[in-house]
Order: structure tokens, then C-alpha cells, then sequence
């Protein structure tokens, strides 16, 4: 089995990866997120993002952009951290941790097969949807329904008194 750290790589390491992969005939997948505070939501959706092809790919995002998307006091956990939990996971074979906001610019360097959304969004309502279609991917929308999300699990815990 891989050590975790051995999974988290530059963007550059990630597109060598992925060329390999597809040169032995395998389908590639791509998941993003910010995995602040990971979570049985989080596991359930990069397992079922395993699902949809032979080599998962993983980005983070990046700690500025989780700030940028999710407010002040966030995130909980830096990237380095959060890219180790993610990288953890045995359906996870690579992470990439990406500085934008958005997922278009690994989704074009990477070419994914398949880009994996969870299931607060339908395949339609996926931001980048566009983008995949253009270079002959596709949309899957996995994991559980979205009844887990960090920032009720952030306010339970500082809610919490002992």
C-alpha cells in the first residue's frame, strides 16, 4: 500500500500520472473539494467518485481559496493537512492541491474522464459542465445525499460544552 504523503502531487506529477494511466487503458476521475473538517460525506463521495473510473484524482483546494469560498475562519485544517487526510483514503490514489476558486483549470490540464460532483448538484447544475463536455468527458454525480456538511458539524463543535 502507498503511504499517503506519496500520493499528494504537483499538477505537473498528476498530468505525468494520468498519461500513464490512459496509456495502460485506464479511465480517470476527477473529485474536487475543500475536505475542511473531513467527514462520512466526504468518504461516501470520493468512494463513489472511485466508482466511475480505475484512477481517482483529488483536488484540494488550496488554503486561500477555501477562505475566498467559504469566509473568514476558514479553513479549520490547512491544505497540507487536508491533502494528507483526502490522500489517505484507499480510493484516492492522487491529490493535487489547486489555488482557484473553480476546477477549470485542473479539469483542462488533467482531461479527466469522468469530473465527479457530489449530490447537491444534478448534472446540469454543475458549474463546470461546459468545460467538461468540451474536451468529450462526462459528468457523474456521486456519494450520498448531502445531508453532511462541515459547517453544521463546525457548529456543533464549538457549540459543544464539557
Amino acid at each position: 500500500m502507498r503511504a499517503a504523503r506519496d500520493k499528494i502531487v504537483t499538477l505537473f506529477e498528476a498530468q505525468a500520472r494520468v498519461a500513464e494511466a490512459r496509456r495502460a487503458g485506464r479511465t480517470v476521475a476527477l473529485a474536487n473539494g475543500c475536505f475542511d473538517v473531513l467527514h462520512v460525506g466526504h468518504v461516501r463521495y470520493l468512494e463513489g467518485a472511485r466508482g466511475e473510473a480505475d484512477v481517482l484524482v483529488v483536488g484540494v483546494n488550496a488554503d486561500a481559496s477555501v477562505t475566498r469560498l467559504k469566509g473568514p475562519g476558514r479553513p479549520v485544517l490547512g491544505e497540507q493537512d487536508r491533502a494528507l487526510l483526502v490522500a489517505a483514503m484507499r480510493a484516492v490514489d492522487h491529490v493535487v492541491v489547486f489555488s482557484e476558486d473553480d476546477v477549470t483549470g485542473l479539469l483542462l490540464a488533467l482531461r479527466p474522464d469522468v469530473h465527479c460532483k457530489g449530490t447537491d448538484y444534478t448534472p446540469e447544475t454543475v458549474p463546470e459542465k461546459d468545460v467538461v463536455r468540451s474536451y468529450g468527458g462526462r459528468v457523474a454525480i456521486v456519494g450520498d445525499p448531502k445531508d453532511h456538511d462541515t459547517r453544521t458539524l463546525l457548529r456543533k463543535i464549538r457549540g459543544a460544552t464539557e
